[in-house]
C-alpha cells in the first residue's frame, strides 16, 4: 500500500512543525507529509500532489481554511479534511460540518485525540486506495436519497447492488468501533427512519442484527488464534465490555467465546 499523502496548512510555522513530528512519530511509515502556509498554497498542493488527508487551520491571511477547503471540495469528494484550530465558535464547527468536514480539534492539540482522528482518516484514505471509492458511493447515497426518499419508491436493481457494497464496505472498515444505526444515518445524510427501510431492504435483517452478527463472525475468527485474549477480542470487535460480549456471543452461537475456542482446538486434535 504507498503511503497516505497527508497536508498540513498553517500559517504559524511552529504550529506546523509540532503537528509535523507528531505525525512523523506515530505514522511516519503510513504517511508521506506535506506543508502549506496559507489556503491558497494548500489548493496548490492538493491539485499537485493528490492529498488524500488534509489537516487545516481556519484563520490563515488570505484564502482561510473553510474556503479552502471548500475548494478542495469542488476538485473532489475522497479527500478526508481536519481543521485544526485556536477559536471555539459555533460558527465556524456549523461552517466544517456543511463541508463534510471529518472532524473538528481544538489548538493545542490533544495527541491522543489527533491520532484517533488520523487513524479513522487514514483508514478511509486507504480504502479509498484499495478503491472503495467513497466520494462516489457517497455521492450515489445523495442521488438516492433525492430519488428514493421523496417518492418512497423501492432501490432498482442495479443501484441497490452499488448501495448494498457501499454499506458492506462501511460497517467492515467500522464494526470495531461503538457505531449505531443513528450514527450511520447521520454520516449517509439519511433519515433513521429511511436507513432503517433502505438497510432492510437491502440486507433482509436490520442495522443491529447484521452488526452484531459481522462481529461475532470476526470474532469467532479471532479465536481460533490461540495467543489473543477473550477479553482483547471482544474490544477488537467493538465491545468494551466482556461481559456484554460473551452474552452477545452466547446469544449468536449458543455457546461462549472460550467454549467455542475450546470446541475448535478439539475439533483440530481430532482431525
Amino acid at each position: 500500500m504507498d503511503k497516505v499523502q497527508v497536508l498540513i496548512a498553517d500559517d504559524e510555522q511552529i504550529e506546523r512543525a509540532a503537528l509535523k513530528k507528531t505525525l512523523l512519530k506515530n505514522l511516519g511509515e503510513r504517511c508521506r507529509i506535506f506543508e502549506a502556509e496559507n489556503g491558497r498554497q494548500a489548493l496548490e498542493i492538493h491539485e499537485e500532489e493528490n492529498i488524500q488527508i488534509a489537516i487545516l487551520d481556519i484563520e490563515m491571511p488570505g484564502v482561510s481554511g473553510i474556503q479552502a477547503a471548500e475548494g478542495i471540495r469542488e476538485r473532489g469528494r475522497e479527500c478526508c479534511i481536519i481543521f485544526l484550530t485556536a477559536f471555539d465558535e459555533f460558527s465556524y464547527a456549523r461552517k466544517a460540518i456543511t463541508v463534510r468536514a471529518m472532524d473538528y480539534l481544538l489548538k493545542p492539540f490533544d495527541e491522543k485525540e489527533l491520532l484517533l482522528v488520523m487513524e479513522e482518516a487514514i483508514r478511509t484514505a486507504e480504502g479509498v486506495q484499495s478503491g472503495l471509492r467513497a466520494g462516489k458511493e457517497e455521492s450515489l447515497l445523495m442521488d438516492t436519497k433525492e430519488e428514493q426518499e421523496e417518492d418512497g419508491e423501492e432501490l432498482g436493481f442495479g443501484r441497490q447492488q452499488k448501495v448494498t457494497q457501499m454499506l458492506e464496505e462501511y460497517i467492515q472498515t467500522h464494526y470495531m468501533y461503538d457505531i449505531s444505526m443513528q450514527d450511520v444515518a447521520q454520516t449517509m445524510n439519511y433519515s433513521e427512519a429511511y436507513f432503517s427501510k433502505l438497510f432492510k431492504q437491502c440486507f433482509q435483517k436490520n442495522f443491529t442484527a447484521y452488526l452484531t452478527e459481522f462481529r461475532v463472525e470476526e470474532a469467532k475468527r479471532q479465536l481460533r488464534r490461540p495467543t489473543i485474549n477473550v477479553k482483547d477480542v471482544g474490544k477488537a470487535v467493538g465491545y468494551s465490555d466482556s461481559n456484554y460480549f460473551t452474552k452477545v456471543f452466547r446469544r449468536i452461537t449458543g455457546m461462549s467465546p472460550t467454549e467455542y475456542r475450546l470446541s475448535i482446538f478439539q475439533d483440530d486434535i481430532q482431525s
